[in-house]
């Protein structure tokens, strides 16, 4: 799955939660905080300083997160 581009919302951090959130059918609410998993802060300081791809692992799916601001979600299993 591909999502909107990234500059749709406040910050790269929030749109992989709202994305995932949209593809699980739940509201952002009843998902684990993301901090579980990454640094929002360094996320967003991240793809927002360069073009980078980041990929890593969040409520079920490999979230990969593109330098041409998207984010890709991929079932994990």
């Amino acid at each position: 799955m591909c999502t909107d581009p990234i500059e749709s919302v406040e910050s790269v951090s929030l749109a992989v939660v709202m994305a995932v959130a949209q593809r699980r059918g739940i509201p952002v609410e009843e998902l684990r905080p993301l901090y579980d998993v990454v640094d929002p802060d360094a996320l967003d300081a991240l793809c927002t300083a360069a073009e980078v791809s980041v990929t890593f692992s969040y409520e079920g799916y490999i979230v990969t997160i593109n330098g041409d601001e998207s984010i890709h979600l991929e079932e994990h299993s």
